[in-house]
């Protein structure tokens, strides 16, 4: 039998959550080896099996930057349609976004920064520079009926400036909001946050009258706080995480970061908490455990550990 924890709600929490699964892009964005693009498209297709909604699947940059997603195109055209299942594609610029848009793309997300430094390394223009290109990317894409999210990343402290303030967020998510981005993802790209922390900011977004149903967050686990910081966000009013199976991802452009929150070990929290995610854990678990085989080495998932002696891939 397969363990499962014992649902014991705690006050303050979310009846549901909306698990925004990111392995595909921001995970195996940071894989030495390029993989497949068959293995990427039976990837998505295990993890929309499993329950998952919204899968952010590639990025249209260009493909000498991410070479490990140069295979975008063909991912798209293959990717397999299920209603209710949304694709998202990070996009970095107007050329980025046109390609998403010929390429049948219903949903885009923008990478912004909260700190200068990050801004200057990743997209190479300041911060100011990059918001204007964004800006213009959310026009043309509400022209087009397409969604946009915002990510925001260094939100709790950066590589080369140190800790990231409040009120850095704060500035460049309401700018996101107010340029048509529908949700803002809060990334803690380092991995440095504590609960306090979270709390401290998502309260500040709040009292800057940013409704906390447009925000989600971002969790990297460098020092094994994403699940105590998911926690703090749900009992903020947070519902939707983004999260990557198996545990995979950093950011190529920030070698401090390491691995995103693991879906499975979210997965396994929430249902704990009896809150409702439509994901089947086992099935999610059986998934990392394939993609670890096909990687060459186990998953960093603690749940999937866990669990692979009870489950087959």
């Amino acid at each position: 039998m397969t363990p499962r924890p014992r649902a014991v709600p705690l006050d303050g929490l979310p009846p549901e959550v909306t698990v925004y699964e990111v392995g595909p892009r921001d995970g195996l964005q940071n894989e030495a080896a390029t993989v497949p693009v068959a293995t990427k498209l039976e990837l998505i297709t295990r993890l929309v099996a499993a329950g998952l909604k919204a899968v952010e699947v590639t990025s249209l940059v260009r493909p000498g930057t991410v070479p490990q997603l140069a295979d975008a195109d063909v991912l798209l055209a293959g990717l397999p349609r299920e209603d209710g299942v949304r694709y998202p594609v990070l996009v970095p610029n107007l050329r980025g976004l046109d390609r998403a848009l010929g390429l049948g793309v219903r949903e885009v997300a923008v990478f912004a920064s909260a700190s200068e430094s990050f801004a200057q390394r990743n997209l190479n223009r300041s911060r100011a520079e990059s918001l204007e290109i964004f800006r213009q990317v959310c026009r043309r894409a509400g022209e087009a009926g397409i969604a946009v999210r915002g990510y925001v990343s260094m939100c709790f402290g950066d590589p080369w400036e140190g800790a990231v303030g409040p009120e850095a967020v704060v500035a460049v998510a309401s700018e996101l909001l107010e340029m048509g981005c529908r949700e803002i993802s809060l990334g803690d790209t380092i991995g440095v946050a504590t609960p306090g922390a979270v709390h401290e900011m998502l309260a500040q977004l709040v009292r800057a009258g940013i409704g906390i149903g447009t925000v989600a967050v971002h969790f990297h686990d460098t020092y094994g706080q994403a699940l105590a910081n998911t926690l703090e966000a749900l009992r903020s009013g947070v519902t939707t995480v983004d999260a990557s199976a198996g545990g995979l991802g950093g950011c190529p452009f920030a070698r401090s970061a390491t691995g995103n929150l693991a879906t499975e070990d979210l997965v396994y929290q929430l249902d704990g908490l009896g809150v409702a995610t439509g994901v089947e854990l086992e099935a999610l678990a059986a998934t990392s455990m394939w993609l670890a085989s096909q990687l060459g080495r186990p998953s960093p998932s603690r749940t999937v550990a866990a669990l692979a002696g009870h489950l087959g891939t």
